[in-house]
């Protein structure tokens, strides 16, 4: 009888002890390549040859799902094995921290001698906090640690082990002399290549195609699309071209690595595993192609659609793709229906690798599935129910059957997945029953959060790695390519004469705060709360002019990086002497989708010393706001105190 040297190391009872071969990991995870933007899934547009093959090689899961519809919780998931209801990252800022003491799948790995490395976005702590990777098992972590950071593929600098390593001829934004995601893979490859006498771990949370849509012009993923009509086709969006082929990068990358393994004969003791992060989003929406260009939640051959997407509790935000290949070990050519999110990941690997599970882990092992429950003499464990939470959204899977509570006010939903993938028919009448035991589930799995801290309370190496999105030159190279506008009506009063009185809320954890709205710096920007909890219209904002004035209108200035959400668009204005009392009647303007400063002279001059802000309605539909600048005009007299 031959033995299988993995079984040997992983203690099946007839065969223990014979031997101890630890196997090698690579985990590659793609930040929000969607369920449906891979061609072996029918996508007609994205080009992925690597990856279609490499799930013909292996085993290929159709509901694996997200343990968080978005980035920093569902890494928070990922490493510490605890679902949202228990984990310490919840908010979607880019800063919060993993607590001090909690154990990852880095820290149990390396227990058990396995040499540990990052390469890509971390998004559990921010520089100088409690979360950063180097003290939560990784010997090495290199790319962002912080998510706005991240969105920038030519930023001054990347981090290792919370040092910075100059990108030369970068100055944040969308354009310079070094593209990220290069150094961030070829360090990958060094530390394969260094550590190929194992055990190692190779985490890979590689950015593309999230971010801003940028990729070098002499990036090799451009051959698969010479001759395609859609590519030259000038009503597609340039980001659209250029999200496909960074999508295309990511498949090449995966290449690299695969190729590597080979060389170094290291594949039949490597398990390589491809996923994504959350589900996603419904990019270059037209109306056409409502649910986005390449329909990521969209099955192209069925037209059956996921409710949602990112930053949602419905399929679309939670279901992504997720295979996984290792020769000699796993299967080919398999395809599974298991229910399983990202919290399983760590208790699979801790399993596979011989290292310890801590007690309060949510994740189950699923290790019988990939490796085939007759190898390892027990049947796959299922979860009872499965559990979510992201700001006001609370959901709950028992089998086919989904429980969302979509809102703090609404109440809970119920759907049969078997039947209707695209939760669109609520059940919770009829099956009552069914539901109050997901609820009481449910209200059983919340515990309030705890993250960890900043060690630092200025936060100010964090905060200078949001900054480094944009740059530090003063005019970032988003301002040199498109050039920063400012407000400029020859009537404004001087900010200095304008009081930020209150706002309804601000994204403090992004540091989009509503005092930039005065602030006299067109790169700062106030945005509405969108995490924890996403506040929605109307959003206000009241300012104090100090002593009351000659109003004659105001200026509004969107942000001016490249993107526009929050841009406002209709919007009321309100005038007063008394900050408690302001009149029913509002002057109404909507604005246009627009970078340059947008002037709204009122019909006539009005005496006040307060402006009520009421944003009713945004650019592109959405809940949120978010300005630049927002200006006051006055009679010219009026300028000084």
């Amino acid at each position: 009888m031959k033995l299988n040297p993995l079984f040997l190391f992983l203690g099946i009872p007839f065969l223990a002890q014979a031997r101890n071969e630890k196997p090698n990991v690579v985990y590659l995870m793609s930040d929000e390549l969607a369920y449906y933007e891979l061609a072996h899934m029918g996508n007609p547009l994205i080009k992925t040859p690597v990856i279609d093959r490499f799930a013909k090689q292996g085993i290929r899961f159709t509901h694996a799902l997200a343990g968080s519809p978005v980035c920093g919780p569902l890494r928070c998931n990922l490493m510490t094995g605890k679902h949202a209801g228990h984990s310490s990252v919840r908010a979607n800022d880019g800063g919060t921290p993993l607590r001090a003491e909690e154990e990852t799948i880095a820290s149990l790995l390396k227990e058990k001698g396995y040499a540990t490395g990052g390469f890509g976005k971390w998004g559990c702590g921010g520089r100088d906090s409690t979360g950063v990777p180097e003290k939560h098992g990784f010997d090495v972590f290199f790319g962002y640690y912080d998510q706005v950071h991240a969105h920038s593929f030519y930023p001054p600098y990347l981090v290792r082990n919370s040092e910075e390593v100059h990108l030369p001829g970068n100055d944040g934004g969308r354009s310079g002399g070094t593209y990220a995601q290069y150094p961030i893979m070829n360090e990958a490859l060094r530390f394969i290549e260094e550590n190929k006498d194992g055990p190692f771990f190779c985490y890979l949370p590689f950015t593309p195609p999230h971010g801003m849509y940028d990729v070098p012009e002499d990036e090799p993923a451009w051959k698969l699309y010479d001759g395609d009509k859609w590519m030259s086709d000038p009503s597609v969006p340039q980001d659209a071209k250029n999200y496909a082929v960074m999508v295309s990068m990511i498949d090449r990358q995966l290449g690299q690595v695969l190729a590597l393994l080979k060389k170094l004969n290291l594949e039949e003791n490597t398990i390589v595993f491809f996923t994504g992060d959350n589900g996603g989003q419904d990019r270059f929406r037209s109306e056409d192609r409502p649910r986005g260009f390449f329909g990521p939640n969209v099955d192209p051959k069925t037209k059956i659609e996921f409710r949602g997407g990112k930053g949602s509790l419905y399929e679309g935000g939670l279901r992504i793709p997720f295979l996984v290949r290792w020769p000699g070990q796993i299967k080919a050519g398999q395809v599974s229906d298991l229910i399983f999110y990202q919290p399983d990941v760590l208790p699979t690997l801790t399993e596979l690798c011989g290292a310890r599970t801590p007690e309060e882990v949510d994740g189950l092992s699923v290790l019988p599935t990939l490796l085939g429950e007759k190898n390892l003499g027990r049947k796959q464990k299922t979860h009872k129910m499965l559990y979510w939470e992201y700001g006001n959204q609370v959901a709950v899977r028992h089998g086919s059957w989904k429980a969302i509570k979509a809102g703090k006010t609404s109440p809970w939903a119920l759907y049969d997945l078997s039947k209707d993938p695209s939760e669109t028919t609520d059940l919770s009448s009829s099956e009552a029953k069914q539901l109050a035991s997901m609820v009481n589930f449910a209200q059983k799995e919340h515990q309030p959060v705890r993250p960890g801290t900043f060690l630092d309370p200025t936060r100010a190496r964090h905060n200078r790695d949001r900054q480094a999105k944009f740059g530090f030159s003063g005019v970032s190279s988003i301002a040199s390519q498109n050039a920063f506008h400012r407000l400029d009506h020859p009537d404004l009063l001087p900010n200095n004469q304008i009081r930020l009185l209150s706002a309804s809320s601000q994204n403090i954890g992004n540091d989009k705060r509503a005092r930039y709205v005065i602030d006299g710096k067109p790169e700062t920007i106030w945005h509405t709360q969108f995490s924890p909890n996403l506040e929605k219209h109307p959003h206000e904002l009241v300012l104090d002019l100090k002593k009351a004035r000659p109003v004659r209108g105001v200026q509004y200035l969107a942000r001016q990086d490249n993107g526009w959400n929050g841009t406002f668009a209709k919007t009321e204005f309100f005038l007063s002497q008394d900050k408690e009392v302001f009149p029913d009647k509002p002057l109404v303007r909507t604005f246009a989708k627009q970078k340059k400063a947008q002037t709204f002279r009122f019909p006539k001059t009005i005496s006040a010393r307060f402006m009520k802000v009421r944003i009713l309605s945004e650019a592109n539909g959405k809940e949120w706001a978010s300005a630049a600048e927002i200006g006051v005009l006055v009679s010219p007299k009026n300028h000084g105190k």
